[in-house]
């Protein structure tokens, strides 16, 4: 199977503009390649957003913007399921992103390693990606996307590597202006 996963840092709370995404490939239980990009979020940015992640104006003024970034990463996030740490606002980003420039994108399925980690590791005291990556001891510089979209890949690798099943995690996410998380899609077992 093949999994994208990736994570964003938005430049506000508004949460429908990104400043950095971090896309990790996944097949076979490997990580084939990680991505990182700073992106012009065409927004203005919030001081709290600034001392989490580190990203500044003057670092993406005039890279490109998500739109121009997309037609580079959309056929990647199409070849496999979508995997996010917290996956409910990674997607909702995205959604509002296709929202605010008419992208349209289809229905995919996806991953939530921050639920899955909660129901397969119930001894850890929280399930932050930086506690989980402590846990499994996987290297992270937590609020960078590219090493938080790796970790969060790490995370999903090793679970399904002990033999967890796949299936009463995965979930379908409807991108549409008004969609979300609409169910988990009927997957017929491999033979």
């Amino acid at each position: 199977m093949r999994f994208i996963a990736f994570d964003v840092e938005t430049p506000n709370s508004r949460n429908d503009s990104i400043c950095s995404i971090g896309i990790s490939v996944l097949e076979n239980g490997k990580t084939l390649e990680n991505r990182h990009y700073l992106v012009d979020p065409c927004a203005p940015f919030d001081e709290m957003n600034i001392m989490i992640h580190g990203i500044t104006p003057d670092m993406v003024d005039g890279l490109p913007t998500f739109p121009e970034l997309w037609r580079l990463l959309g056929p990647v996030f199409q070849t496999g399921i979508l995997v996010a740490h917290n996956a409910v606002f990674d997607l909702g980003v995205l959604r509002k992103l296709m929202t605010r420039y008419n992208i349209c994108w289809p229905n995919a399925e996806y991953i939530c390693t921050y639920r899955m980690s909660q129901k397969l590791l119930p001894e850890l005291p929280d399930h932050k990606l930086n506690t989980i990556s402590r846990h499994m001891g996987i290297s992270l510089r937590h609020h960078d996307a590219g090493s938080d979209s790796y970790a969060c890949g790490e995370v999903l690798n090793r679970l399904l590597a002990e033999g967890h099943p796949l299936e009463p995690h995965l979930r379908e996410y409807d991108f549409s202006p008004c969609g979300g998380t609409v169910k988990k899609p009927c997957r017929k077992k491999e033979k």
